[in-house]
């Protein structure tokens, strides 16, 4: 949780909210202006992490859950209903004090922790919805694992006996809310492939800042085929099982891909990552490497905005014969 203003009443919540360790909140420090007693905040052992005008990088670069708008609303109106819309438009849960005029008189039981908290989500509300998608990704991944267990092991050794290096690639991504997560998957490429990105980049057939070419010259020589029938996706079955990813859920971005992504500072394409990446999503079953980065992108909000448990049962249904086509597979 990221407080913004540093005011008596932002410290006074953050002491509230510290002291209730079951909520399971961690505080990360304070966003304001620099100001008078923002030297008093740092002798309390209070971090003052970014200015309001540095906010919209400070989120683009660290892992924020939610943001707790503690500022002046009289004065700071303005800047307030900024920050609300740069969270809201990125998924990042926006929670206001709504003791905004200081009223005598008996409160509302606490929401949180202090006083009660007008609450602002643009992503997937947490619920018994949420609960039951979670128990189906171990249910099923479990069981896909044990069923698929065999072919895991010939593709192993497929893999061990047509090239040396690992059985599994193993990359680094972003997942839940901007965490980074190790992913697993059948190497597919030789040794060292990302080193060689740079000499191959020119040859990128897709927009935005992701790599895609069908006939990548890394590929092991049953690379490709491991990827035309998607058998190289199989291990991410166990960072479902970790709970990194879901079965459903939009495609977790490289570090590499989601720099670039950063540099073109697009906001509102951000909200994908107030969800848990999955393995196959609306990309996956509407074209997935034939379509343009802003489609991409569109399908994943879209995602977002209308998930329920039928629209998750759906996508995993229709996943299986746009695997079996091997839809824009690369």
């Amino acid at each position: 949780m990221l407080i913004i203003g540093s005011n008596r009443r932002a410290v006074e919540f953050a002491r509230s909210l510290q002291s209730k360790p079951e909520f399971g909140y961690r505080i990360l420090g304070f966003a304001d202006n620099e100001w008078d007693g923002a030297e008093n905040l740092r002798k309390q052992g209070w971090p003052l992490l970014c200015s309001l005008e540095d906010l919209p990088k400070f989120l683009r670069h660290n892992v924020v859950d939610e943001v707790v708008l503690a500022v002046p609303m009289r004065s700071f109106h303005d800047d307030a209903s900024d920050i609300a819309n740069l969270c809201v438009r990125q998924g990042i849960i926006v929670r206001t004090m709504s003791n905004l005029f200081n009223l005598d008189g008996p409160a509302a039981p606490a929401e949180v922790a202090g006083p009660l908290l007008i609450t602002h989500n643009s992503g997937i509300e947490e619920g018994w919805p949420t609960v039951i998608k979670r128990a189906l990704d171990i249910a099923i991944s479990l069981s896909l694992l044990v069923l698929v267990g065999p072919l895991l092991l010939v593709t192993a050794v497929l893999i061990k006996l047509t090239s040396p290096g690992p059985i599994l690639f193993v990359q680094e991504r972003i997942g839940f809310n901007k965490r980074t997560f190790q992913i697993y998957k059948f190497r597919t490429m030789v040794v060292n492939a990302e080193l060689k990105l740079r000499e191959i980049e020119h040859l990128n057939e897709v927009s935005g800042p992701v790599f895609k070419i069908k006939n990548d010259p890394r590929l092991t020589p049953i690379g490709k085929l491991l990827r035309k029938a998607s058998i190289d996706e199989l291990p991410q079955l166990i960072n479902v099982l970790r709970g990194d990813m879901s079965l459903v859920g939009p495609r977790p971005l490289q570090l590499r891909d989601y720099a670039l992504f950063t540099e073109a500072g697009e906001d509102w394409q951000r909200c994908r990552f107030s969800v848990r990446p999955g393995i196959t999503c609306l990309w996956q079953i509407n074209g997935r490497s034939s379509l343009p980065f802003h489609q991409w992108m569109e399908l994943d909000l879209e995602y977002v905005r209308n998930w329920s448990l039928w629209l998750d049962l759906r996508i995993l249904a229709k996943t299986i014969p746009a695997v079996l086509r091997g839809s824009g597979a690369a």
